[in-house]
């Protein structure tokens, strides 16, 4: 049984933009490879951090949707704290609200669920 899950990580803004792509194909190619299924990404540049991280005060910010076995999400999150690359990750399990409510995000509609 597959389940949701969305994973956003903050790469450093040392980065060239090259590299930056570089490291987001080997995380999509780490879960497809994994039997997972990408749903949606996003990737939403260099942002401003809320506060410091690693003396850097900018990070490349990319947002990926997919579903795959919940066992993979300890060896994704394995795979992101052995990467210099990355200063914050964060992987959510999402409810079947929370898929409709990206779904209707993507689609630009306005979904309530009750």
């Amino acid at each position: 049984m597959l389940k949701s899950y969305e994973t956003v990580f903050i790469m450093t803004p040392v980065l060239s933009e090259e590299q930056a792509k570089e490291t987001v194909s080997k995380y999509k190619k780490l879960l497809t490879d994994n039997g997972c299924k990408i749903v949606h990404e996003d990737h939403w540049g260099l942002r401003k951090l809320t506060y410091p991280i690693q003396k850097k005060t900018t990070g490349f910010y990319h947002v990926i949707e997919f579903q795959g076995p919940a066992t993979f999400v300890a060896e994704l999150e394995v795979a992101y704290k052995r990467d210099e690359r990355l200063l914050r990750f964060l992987t959510v399990a999402l409810d079947k609200h929370a898929v409709a409510y990206s779904e209707g995000k993507r689609n630009k509609t306005k979904k309530v669920v009750a």
